[in-house]
């Protein structure tokens, strides 16, 4: 699965200023952290009035949540996908893990937002996240259930293996970029390789 890119996103945004203001606002929050950055940077880093962004945003936050359940949505579609996808419980993880960690890697920007601006959002677009994640685990725990019950897996705790994945692919945006790291597609696949040994697949799985 190919990850997304900050340009990528929100394609379907219009006027183009709102989709200009939201890709503003991944750069702003990133590079100075949500408490830090004002509505003038981001409306200033889009080529905006301050005013302007209240026409399309009500708040900095609005756009934190847009951000954040953006960010979610994706990750969760992809981890879905290839739980859903045909072959065993050792193949479908060996995709899972690929592809989340590439998308991490590649929007290792929006990465930052959507896992380190988590409790900035305000309580009902928290919560709204929060189910997001429920979801991923639980996609991730079940697969990992379904290879424990057919001996592809042995792991002396699901839940705390499922988290361990996860946290895995997660943690690439804290330190990956471009210029001193292998490729996403790359890293993946490495990625994959640990967390099959992890799980006690098979040597060669």
């Amino acid at each position: 699965m190919t990850a997304t890119t900050p340009a990528d996103l929100w394609p379907e945004v219009r006027p183009e200023a709102a989709r200009r203001l939201l890709l503003a606002a991944v750069e702003a929050f990133a590079e100075r952290g949500y408490h830090a950055t004002t509505t003038r940077d981001i409306a200033t880093a889009a080529g905006m009035s301050p005013a302007a962004l209240y026409v399309h945003y009500p708040s900095k936050a609005a756009l934190l949540s847009e951000i954040s359940s953006t960010g979610h949505q994706q990750t969760l579609a992809l981890v879905e996908a290839a739980a859903a996808a045909e072959g065993g419980p050792v193949r479908r993880m060996r995709r899972l893990v690929e592809d989340f960690t590439a998308w991490h890697a590649r929007a290792h920007t929006i990465g930052r937002i959507v896992q380190y601006e988590l409790h900035a959002l305000p309580p009902e677009d928290y919560a709204a996240v929060v189910e997001l994640r429920r979801r991923i685990e639980e996609t991730v725990r079940t697969l990992i259930s379904e290879g424990q019950a057919s001996g592809a897996f042995d792991v002396p705790d699901v839940r705390t293996a499922a988290r361990a994945v996860l946290s895995l692919g997660i943690d690439v945006v804290r330190w990956y970029h471009e210029r001193t790291a292998e490729p996403p597609e790359e890293l993946g696949r490495r990625y994959a390789d640990l967390v099959l040994r992890m799980l006690g697949a098979p040597a060669g799985a």
